[in-house]
């Protein structure tokens, strides 16, 4: 398929095996679960008298004390003690192969291109030469700076400086793009080398 780009009249030739891939929604719906559960930690952790810091020494004797017995300070029933069934952190984890998501990928890329062009945008080149808000919003005038996703293929320290004012603006590389990302944003702006590079790592079947 032959894309043009935004800011010529060059046209470039984009592989039907990434960005003309049949739409599967069960699979595309099962990885974005499951990179969403693969980011969630549990955060609930308790001691079990085990974890607890504290001799194992009997306090005291078993009878003659006048006192109830006791085996541990670091009983459950003891102040500063451990805890009976003690909570940890929750594994969510969900495993998916490797190549289910290069496949949902390349599904979400195809879709985005068919169905969603309109708010897909390719730059031969993009180049801020300050590193200020006002010239950002200047060079990106043509789209709306409400939901986008900048992916570029090396990350440049005036863009990233001059963008992180913006509100639900994000620039990332092309080697930290994920598949929540691609359905979160409203507009996309890809420049021609990071497009070249998502095509190159998805047909290759090493990475």
């Amino acid at each position: 398929m032959y894309i043009k780009l935004f800011d010529s009249d060059k046209k470039i030739l984009l592989s039907n095996d990434v960005f003309g891939i049949k739409f599967n929604n069960f699979l595309v719906h099962q990885v974005i679960i499951s990179y969403q559960k693969n980011q969630r930690k549990g955060n609930v952790c308790q001691k079990s008298r085990s974890e607890v810091s504290g001799s194992k020494k009997k306090p005291w004797r078993q009878k003659g004390t006048g006192r109830a017995r006791s085996g541990c300070i670091r009983s459950p029933i003891w102040r500063s003690g451990g805890v009976c069934f003690a909570s940890k952190p929750k594994k969510y984890n969900i495993k998916i192969n490797k190549k289910v998501y290069k496949l949902a990928f390349k599904m979400i890329l195809s879709k985005l291109f068919k169905d969603y062009k309109n708010n897909i945008y390719i730059l031969n080149n993009i180049c801020i030469d300050k590193p200020k808000t006002k010239n950002f919003i200047n060079y990106f005038n043509f789209i709306k700076l409400y939901k986008c996703l900048l992916i570029i293929d090396k990350l440049d320290n005036n863009l990233i400086l001059s963008s992180r004012n913006l509100y639900n603006f994000k620039v990332c590389d092309v080697f930290h793009i994920n598949v929540i990302d691609l359905v979160s944003y409203k507009s996309i702006v890809f420049n021609l080398n990071s497009i070249k590079i998502i095509e190159k790592r998805l047909l290759n079947e090493n990475i």
